[in-house]
């Protein structure tokens, strides 16, 4: 608590993130999270110069991206699906 007795905001909660800690979240770079605003993968806000991308767009990009090892490659291509139900297709 500061000496004036006002609680600075609580950042944990702010539903903005700035590139840095979007990249921190992430685990990759400035640069990874500027190409994926810039590619319109993630939204994003633009305040002057600097952009902030909404907490829920993070967690469902990383939620979109969840890769699960066997599902993946069957609903990637219908063939495939067939192809691991014996040529059988799929409903």
């Amino acid at each position: 608590m500061a000496a004036d007795g006002i609680r600075p905001p609580d950042m944990i909660g702010a539903p903005f993130l700035t590139v840095a800690e979007v990249a921190q979240r992430m685990r990759v770079s400035k640069m990874t999270v500027y190409r994926l605003v810039h590619s319109g993968e993630l939204p994003a806000v633009r305040f002057g110069r600097s952009f902030r991308v909404q907490r829920g767009a993070v967690e469902e990009l990383i939620r979109a991206a969840r890769y699960e090892a066997g599902r993946a490659a069957l609903n990637a291509h219908p063939d495939a699906a067939a192809a691991a139900t014996g040529g059988v297709p799929a409903r």
